[in-house]
């Protein structure tokens, strides 16, 4: 169990490390050549174009101003200055929310930490009960485990301070959550009302459009919504499986890439032609010309794609049933968004169409009716995840603690048994233990969610965020408190009646906090910091403008800024508060370590969004309910844990008046998703309404269908150098993909001309009359 001076350890290492990596990023940061790595976004954004510093050959590479060293954290206050506005255009709403979630956890810990190290730090220190259990031999602690609710006797009236507190810090969290909420709906009102123009506003996705043997998809699609949109409809793409064609767009860019590598070899040492093995990776097998080899293989791929083109664009098994019907106001496609077309509610599904950058075009090939099972599929595999992760997990933590290294290195004893080894074993080791265990879980969670067939980058990010909260949830939280507590108090279990086992587990919970100081320490502190160094693509960065930048656009293609990341960012920010508020009225220790976190993040992120990440789509903060629900239910958790906790204290007079406070807070998340949570699944139709009309007003003459009618092509068949009829394939794909004559007699209800069939269909008024 770690100690005063093991904390102490940790945080000198944690905060040693912190300060080593924001030195070496002030150094890096600072050199001509590592520019478009740490000023990326001024690059893409077309605002930056060279490295500030001129002069000598030298200076170009190496920054040799000795004075600009000197103020090697000017960067911090840089980072603040920018007002929360100008972020909002510079970055986007996403960035600028996301960056409200850190300063929210400032807002709602700072005063609970003032408060509960006031009031509750001196309420738990002043009781003697620890001592006495330790003297017993019952249970283990240490002089952090004072400072805690374990530090109260049993039946004790001090509990009636905690219950206090728990409804303050309750009452203090939803007033900043409800403030917090209606601040960001206005955000998100204001900025959809204030955005230009953007395909998305337009356009809705049609999924699961039902077969006709007498009309192709296009067809029936257009047909349709002639019908019953007849004075909005404008046009519409076809959603077409074009999966192979954009693995063999991958490919050649693949080799397009060696093949730059060995030319640019051979450009500066023309001695010699290089040469590569046809075996497996290149280790064995025929030896040939690399540059000739190379170009034949792009050759042969780009026959490949040309006809897998051609297959695209001919093949009707190719085109799916689904479409991007666009409309001719934000209103029109508002209503079609948001209501039901048919009778049948499993057919014409309609929802937001994504705006193009955020698109996951893999998905759209999905056959929708296969959506269910794959979810299904998907429930299962993360739920046998989640709790089977669990063994190693507990496993490897056990083995990083003194006990664990003595039963499998029993040598390692007179080592690990010194003072400072030992301190630094049980005071950073399980902290970064655990964080290298889930170095790979985002990844493993996103494939999951891909898996899932969801259509959007950032329904994707949700949905694995959301799994990674449950899983940490789960294992590092409840993982850790309850099966840490149990194994930590094992012998005393065996030597306990059963009665007595409960109260046991309601002293050594509160002692886990020991493991979350060092956790966030480690993570929280030198990995926020190490965040900053931007290592992997500052080295991706030097290979690639190493090895293959041939132009001023290879260089450019070459920066991988890379974006937040909501993945994995959030769920570990609402880490964060779930201990925050878990701990807040059991041992209030561990909030000032919190608090440094959010701060520190604050600033570090808030430089990341200025200066670096290029977020690859803007979905207008529409993740917010789902961060605003995952703190309802840490709140709610927490509450829950005190209440258990208590009754294992036999506070049978205070423990029952917190069971009202999980039924409040329910109550404000119902009040809260009913006021606000319209504004962020739903578009007002006023606001649809009062967009569109002063953009009539300001562009009369607006060629929308110019504007739209390309918006939803896949990417595989845009900015294609080669391809000089792009365009063309472009008509084709909405006007040739017609193999099979329609036969049906639903086009005469068509109220327009159809531009497929190219024939005058009387409308339904004529109709009407003539029956």
């Amino acid at each position: 169990m770690a100690t005063l001076l093991d904390i102490g350890v940790s945080a000198g290492i944690n905060i040693l490390t912190a300060f080593i990596f924001f030195v070496v990023f002030a150094i890096l940061r600072l050199q001509p050549f590592n520019d478009r790595v740490y000023f990326s976004k001024w690059y893409l954004k077309r605002l930056r174009s060279s490295p500030t510093h001129g002069g000598a050959f030298v200076s170009r590479f190496v920054n040799l101003d000795l004075r600009s060293y000197l103020r090697f954290l000017n960067w911090m206050p840089e980072a603040l200055k920018m007002p929360e506005p100008e972020l909002i255009d510079h970055a986007g709403l996403d960035s600028v929310v996301y960056l409200r979630i850190y300063w929210l956890g400032l807002k709602i810990f700072a005063p609970i930490a003032l408060v509960a190290w006031a009031i509750l730090v001196p309420v738990n220190w002043t009781n003697n009960t620890l001592q006495l259990a330790k003297e017993l031999k019952n249970v283990t602690s240490s002089d952090i485990d004072k400072l805690s609710i374990s530090n109260i006797a049993e039946g004790s009236d001090r509990f009636w301070t905690h219950i206090v507190m728990a409804y303050a810090f309750t009452f203090w969290t939803c007033y900043m959550l409800m403030k917090e909420y209606e601040t960001i709906a206005n955000m998100r009102l204001q900025f959809l009302a204030s955005e230009g123009r953007r395909p998305d506003q337009f356009t809705v996705l049609v999924r699961n459009v039902p077969p006709d043997p007498d009309e192709s998809i296009t067809e029936l699609v257009e047909h349709f919504f002639l019908v019953n949109h007849p004075d909005h409809y404008l046009t519409h793409q076809v959603v077409c499986n074009a999966n192979k064609l954009a693995d063999l767009v991958k490919k050649k860019k693949k080799l397009q890439n060696w093949l730059d590598y060995y030319q640019l070899r051979y450009s500066r040492n023309n001695t010699k032609r290089p040469l590569v093995k046809l075996g497996f990776l290149g280790l064995w097998g025929q030896q040939v010309d690399a540059i000739e080899h190379y170009a034949a293989e792009i050759e042969k791929t780009s026959k490949e794609i040309a006809e897998e083109r051609e297959t695209v664009v001919n093949d009707p098994k190719s085109i799916m049933p689904a479409a991007f019907v666009s409309f001719k106001t934000r209103w029109a496609a508002a209503v079609c968004a948001q209501t039901q077309q048919t009778r049948n509610p499993t057919e014409w599904l309609t929802e937001w169409a994504p705006e193009p950058r955020d698109v996951f075009w893999p998905n759209l090939a999905m056959p929708y009716v296969s959506l269910t099972i794959r979810r299904l599929i998907m429930h299962v595999a993360f739920f046998f995840l989640t709790f089977f992760f669990m063994i190693p997990i507990t496993f490897v933590q056990s083995l990083a603690t003194i006990e664990g290294i003595e039963k499998v290195a029993p040598f390692l004893k007179v080592i690990i048994e010194k003072k400072f080894i030992k301190s630094v074993i049980q005071g950073f080791l399980p902290g970064i233990v655990l964080k290298l265990f889930l170095i790979f879980l985002p990844t493993i969670l996103m494939i999951m969610s891909k898996f899932e067939g969801f259509t959007a980058i950032s329904i994707l990010e949700r949905r694995s965020a959301s799994r990674y909260y449950i899983f940490n949830l789960v294992n590092v939280f409840l993982g850790s408190v309850i099966a840490g507590a149990a194994f930590e108090q094992l012998n005393s279990f065996i030597h306990q009646s059963a009665s007595e086992i409960p109260q046991t587990i309601g002293v050594a919970i509160p002692m886990k906090a020991t493991f979350f100081i060092t956790y966030i320490m480690v993570d929280g502190w030198a990995g926020i910091a190490g965040e900053i160094l931007m290592l992997k693509p500052l080295i991706i960065f030097h290979l690639k403008n190493t090895f293959l930048v041939k132009t001023e656009k290879d260089r450019e293609e070459a920066m991988d800024p890379g974006s937040i990341g909501f993945n994995t960012g959030e769920p570990r920010i609402q880490l964060y508060f779930l201990l925050g508020l878990v701990y807040a009225s059991v041992t209030p220790m561990l909030l000032p370590f919190i608090l440094i976190f959010f701060g520190l993040a604050y600033v570090v992120y808030r430089h990341q969004i200025i200066n670096v990440y290029n977020q690859e789509y803007e979905s207008g903060a529409a993740f917010w309910p789902d961060v605003h629900g995952r703190i309802i239910a840490a709140l709610i958790i927490s509450q829950l844990l005190l209440l258990g906790l208590l009754g294992t204290k036999h506070a049978a007079m205070s423990a029952p008046f917190l069971i009202a406070l999980p039924v409040l807070t329910l109550g404000f998340h119902r009040f809260c998703k009913g006021r606000f949570e319209p504004a962020f699944v739903k578009y007002p139709l006023q606001e649809a309404m009062m967009k569109d009309t002063l953009e009539r007003a300001r562009e009369p003459n607006l060629n929308l269908k110019g504007y739209l009618q390309n918006a939803y092509i896949h990417p595989v068949f845009k900015g294609d150098e080669d391809d000089d009829d792009i365009d063309d394939m472009f008509g084709k794909l909405e006007d040739e993909a017609v193999t099979v004559p329609t036969k049906r007699q639903s086009r005469r209800n068509t109220p327009a001309p159809s531009r497929i069939s190219g024939e005058d269909s009387p409308s339904l008024l004529g109709i009407s009359k003539e029956l």
